[in-house]
């Protein structure tokens, strides 16, 4: 289907990823073409540049781990120009873009599935043996941590649909929860199966990009208030009990040897105000955190407990909290920039309106 969209288009199978001449092109300036050149001289000297400047290591002291980050900027820097020139052609055009919600995204392991869509592996296990730095490009590819976001088909089968899009060229936006613990491992303990946390970001996750000036806020609970206005009309006005801010976190998503690159942006969690001073001054330790453990638990896992009534608040905060924009997203209406004032409102519990983050798509 893939190759059938692209012969269309009049690709060829066998084009490489940088001479795609369908695809939307990154502005051809010098720096732009010597820093993402695919080319194995380049791609080493890339990682040796993030080895020093992004994981702060000399290279001969860095470890498997920071290797493995350094190589990850590298691809992620090609991404990005295919990214941003996305976003530059759509920008100029009148297009549809596709949102893609699921609560689950298993994206599988990013470094040599970037690798294959780029056209890069072969490209790649060369420049890892001229920089002799005792691993095979295999061995790199070991340290790599499967992000846990998910632990079913679907979440599998939402990743499959993401990436076939970028391939077909249709743009596209997956909406999802950045799970902390989507996945669990097991262990055999006294002769019985116990499962343990999955800890996929204890090395932080190089593919994706913080966006906290995009954050939206989440009213959970509360009452309405009703008021006539000057006109004569009555208006109700939501309270909410509380709410929770969500932060997102792009990923980009490339197609199979094409320019064209998708995103997921995944939300995570986290308290308005995650520290009560009044409450720790009165002694209340636990007080004082009460509203971070509260706002950011929910969405951490995608299993759920046994207990029907906690499952239940747990899984209904994480379905809303997973993507805060939703609505406003599919009906098409214009984004706008939570302001800093706006936020500290919305923080309240007498706030009466969520602003909306703004889209990396046109509206």
């Amino acid at each position: 289907m893939a190759a059938a969209a692209r012969r269309r288009r009049g690709h060829d199978d066998e084009t490489p990823a940088d001479e795609d001449p369908a695809g939307p092109k990154a502005p051809r300036d010098r720096r732009n073409e010597e820093r993402t050149a695919l080319d194995p001289a380049s791609l080493a000297e890339a990682i040796l540049d993030h080895v020093e400047f992004t994981e702060g290591r000399p290279p001969r002291l860095a470890t498997p781990t920071e290797w493995y980050g350094a190589a990850a900027h590298a691809v992620r820097d090609r991404l990005l120009q295919r990214w941003i020139a996305t976003l530059d052609t759509l920008h100029r055009r009148e297009v549809k873009v596709v949102s893609y919600l699921s609560a689950e995204f298993l994206m599988g392991p990013h470094l040599g599935n970037n690798l294959v869509n780029l056209g890069i592996r072969d490209a790649m296990t060369e420049a890892i043996e001229r920089l002799d730095i005792g691993m095979s490009l295999d061995e790199l590819l070991d340290q790599e941590e499967e992000p846990g976001l998910g632990n079913g088909g679907l979440g599998r089968l939402a990743a499959c649909f993401l990436e076939s899009l970028a391939t077909l060229e249709i743009p596209a936006i997956g909406y999802g929860i950045r799970y902390e613990f989507g996945i669990f491992d097991q262990e055999i303990r006294d002769g019985a199966q116990v499962e343990i946390t999955d800890k996929w970001l204890r090395f932080g996750n190089p593919w994706e990009i913080a966006r906290p000036a995009l954050a939206a806020y989440v009213g959970f609970g509360g009452r309405s208030e009703w008021a006539t206005d000057r006109d004569g009309r009555h208006r109700a006005t939501w309270i909410p009990e509380r709410v929770v801010k969500g932060i997102p976190y792009d990923t980009p998503v490339a197609g199979y040897r094409v320019h064209t690159t998708n995103v997921l942006r995944l939300w995570r969690a986290e308290a308005c105000e995650s520290f009560d001073f009044q409450a720790f001054n009165k002694g209340d330790y636990l007080g004082a955190v009460d509203q971070k453990l509260l706002s950011e638990t929910s969405p951490r896992s995608s299993t759920p407990t046994t207990n029907r009534s906690r499952a239940s608040s747990c899984g209904w905060s994480s379905s809303i909290s997973s993507s805060p924009a939703r609505s406003r997203t599919c009906s098409g209406s214009s984004w706008t920039r939570a302001s800093r004032s706006s936020g500290s409102r919305t923080c309240s519990r007498s706030s009466s309106t969520t602003p909306t983050p703004r889209s990396p798509w046109p509206s």
